[in-house]
């Protein structure tokens, strides 16, 4: 049955973004920090060595993505392919014109269950890679998040964007899984529901 799992990297202190987050400076100040696991230096994606390697082979396995707005056109829409999967984006208005190019790209207005509902459907039985801090805790306030993959990097940004910075209540996350390597700890967390 397929999942929304949730990947980000994240500092220490919670940032997944650095200082100066906007649109001229995508994910702000040393954001390529937080992706050293798995991006060399000339931004080509690479499968970490050992067990680090399985996450990579998860995240190409995932049948959908569903991202936020701002995460989408930060990256502008992943050059309407991410590994060849549909890509949804959660958004309170129309696409952008550059989305037009890009026929994976599918813009859900009318809100975050409908969205996952849509992903999961094109999914099928893969699961949904879920991109965003405000995607991921629309979806966790909803209870339509399934699982956290966090990739906990030894790093304290001390300012920038937090992944969980508004949660309307506590929730409850149960440890599934925790592979340790010296540039990350990738822990595997399932959402209580």
């Amino acid at each position: 049955m397929s999942a929304s799992v949730l990947y980000m990297s994240m500092s220490l202190d919670g940032y997944i973004a650095g200082p100066n987050d906007e649109p001229g400076n995508p994910g702000g100040d040393d954001f390529h920090r937080l992706h050293d696991w798995f991006i060399a230096p000339d931004g080509e994606l690479i499968r970490p060595p050992g067990p680090a390697g399985q996450l990579m082979d998860e995240w190409d396995a995932a049948g959908a993505l569903l991202a936020g707005r701002r995460t989408a056109e930060q990256v502008d829409h992943w050059g309407g392919d991410h590994h060849g999967v549909p890509i949804f984006v959660l958004s309170h208005r129309p696409p952008g014109p550059s989305a037009a190019n890009y026929p994976l790209v599918t813009y859900v207005t009318d809100g975050i269950v409908p969205a996952m509902a849509q992903a999961k459907a094109a999914a099928g039985d893969r699961n949904v890679l879920v991109h965003g801090a405000h995607t991921a805790q629309r979806a966790l306030e909803a209870g339509v998040l399934d699982e956290l993959q966090i990739h906990q990097i030894p790093v304290l940004f001390g300012g920038g964007r937090r992944l969980f910075e508004m949660l309307p209540s506590r929730v409850e996350l149960e440890i599934d899984r925790v592979i340790d390597t010296p540039e990350a700890t990738h822990i595997r967390y399932r959402v209580r529901h």
